[in-house]
């Protein structure tokens, strides 16, 4: 759970990955830097974040193995 700040946005395949910088973190299950990128399937119902808005962000962890991403 962090609060964070929309970069920019970009369309990539079936999935939003949105740049958001790190305001602030208040859950640590793991490190954050100041900049994450946070990625949503172009699938979801949720209404899509706009760029310069400031959201309460939840997410969770993904390691890409095949380094690919």
């Amino acid at each position: 759970v962090f609060q964070g700040r929309i970069l920019a946005r970009r369309f990539v395949g079936q999935e939003t990955r949105y740049e958001v910088e790190v305001q602030t973190p208040y859950r640590h299950r793991f490190p954050l830097v100041a900049r994450e990128y946070l990625w949503v399937p172009n699938t979801c119902g949720c209404p899509q974040l706009r760029e310069g808005g400031e959201y309460l962000l939840m997410a969770r962890r993904h390691v890409n193995y095949e380094r690919t991403l």
